[in-house]
């Protein structure tokens, strides 16, 4: 049986949130001494979180273009895994301590799923015509590829979070 648009809504919305809740849980595990380290090719945890509330940005104004048949802003600084455009979000959004990232993660977050509840469940599924080279861009699969960058990001925060876990524990059993 096939899933209605209001079912198919609340499965994205709580992915979208689910996925977003876990990652904040893990870096609020990071101590303090380790919220500048380098863990993810150039970015620390702070760095990561500037990407997400950007991408939160980003995604804010593409629900806004994808629903008067635009295609968003962004895409015109696609190149390799979206790399000057990330770095552009991150210089502008890593602001202040983990702390202050995390609630703006929350802060942003909350804003984009505030926009998406607000919407018919129709309207994020629907072909408003808009294409990137072939590729039908729609509210749900903005936020669909949202929540797998998301997800895939939980996975590398939780290891880092294993790593320093692991060297903690080493570190007390050092003995001089």
């Amino acid at each position: 049986m096939r899933s209605t648009a209001d079912e198919k809504k609340r499965e994205l919305l709580s992915g979208f949130v689910e996925v977003r809740r876990n990652l904040l849980t893990f870096s609020e595990q990071i101590p303090l001494d380790e919220h500048d380290q380098i863990f993810l090719g150039i970015w620390s945890i702070k760095d990561l979180l500037a990407h997400i509330i950007g991408w939160d940005h980003s995604n804010l104004e593409a629900v806004q273009a994808v629903s008067t048949g635009k295609l968003p802003a962004f895409y015109k600084y696609i190149d390799k895994d979206w790399q000057t455009y990330n770095a552009q979000l991150v210089s502008l959004y890593k602001k202040g301590s983990l702390a202050d990232m995390i609630e703006a993660t929350r802060v942003s977050q909350r804003a984009l799923f505030n926009l998406l509840t607000s919407l018919p469940a129709k309207d994020l599924f629907h072909d408003y015509g808009v294409r990137f080279r072939g590729y039908k861009v729609t509210i749900a699969r903005l936020i669909k590829a949202d929540t797998k960058d998301v997800k895939a990001h939980l996975e590398q925060v939780k290891e880092f979070v294993a790593k320093i876990s692991t060297n903690e524990q080493i570190k007390g059993f050092h003995h001089d």
